[in-house]
């Protein structure tokens, strides 16, 4: 699903944020991708959504180079690549539904289609109850839930998550996390960049190690810290 070959990038004049990566991850795959803050992992991340092109160096996502994407081709990639952010970016002010409806408008999803999938999506993530609260009026872990949602509402192939459980308490946390891996069982890709070194070490996932840049390390059922 995803290749990566001589990847670098820099931002600018400055120093190179990243090495020479070279990696591949298989459709159906759960990795974590982990290192200290500055390794490169946000970076990481916004290549795969094409937020800028490489430096240097092959992205390949769902057989396409990201790189020689035109710009109008860039949404349709986006539709198959559900993001998960640290800080929600919920629609302040609106209902739970009207923040998980608006993933699917933008992409002219017709109004039935809409208000079939809303419901379903709000009950994979247990918050079916919660379909007219406004996300100002939710905590903190049933907001990064509906984000959540708003990542599946167009069943994409590639869940990719920045952070997710930054703002969230253990408890919260471990119940998200459980909820990325039922969605992982389910046969969607799961990528998800933390520093949280507990709930690497829990889930015995694919780990990358980053670290300046530079990728070092990359273990099945891995654990968050290691000997390089």
């Amino acid at each position: 699903m995803i290749e990566i070959y001589h990847l670098y990038h820099q931002y600018g004049n400055d120093q190179m944020v990243l090495r020479d990566i070279n990696l591949t991850i298989d459709r159906g795959e759960f990795v974590f991708i982990v290192g200290a803050s500055g390794a490169g992992k946000s970076t990481f991340l916004k290549l795969f959504l094409r937020e800028f092109k490489p430096s240097q160096g092959t992205i390949k996502i769902f057989g396409r180079d990201l790189a020689r994407l035109k710009n109008g081709e860039v949404p349709y990639l986006r539709r198959n690549i559900g993001m998960v952010f640290q800080d929600f970016r919920l629609i302040e002010g609106r209902t739970v539904y009207d923040n998980v409806a608006f993933a699917m408008m933008v992409i002219g999803t017709p109004q039935r289609e809409i208000r079939k999938r809303v419901p379903q999506v709000l009950t994979l993530v247990g918050l079916e109850d919660k379909v007219r609260a406004k996300v100002c009026d939710l905590s903190g872990g049933e907001q990064q839930r509906v984000g959540l949602a708003r990542a599946l509402a167009n069943r994409p192939a590639l869940i990719v998550a920045d952070e997710p459980t930054g703002n969230l308490d253990p408890g919260t946390t471990l119940d998200l996390m459980n909820l990325l891996r039922s969605i992982n069982l389910r046969g969607t890709t799961v990528l998800v960049a933390t520093h949280n070194r507990e709930i690497v070490d829990l889930f015995k996932k694919r780990v990358i190690y980053l670290e300046d840049g530079r990728l070092i390390g990359d273990e099945q059922k891995g654990f968050y810290a290691r000997d390089h």
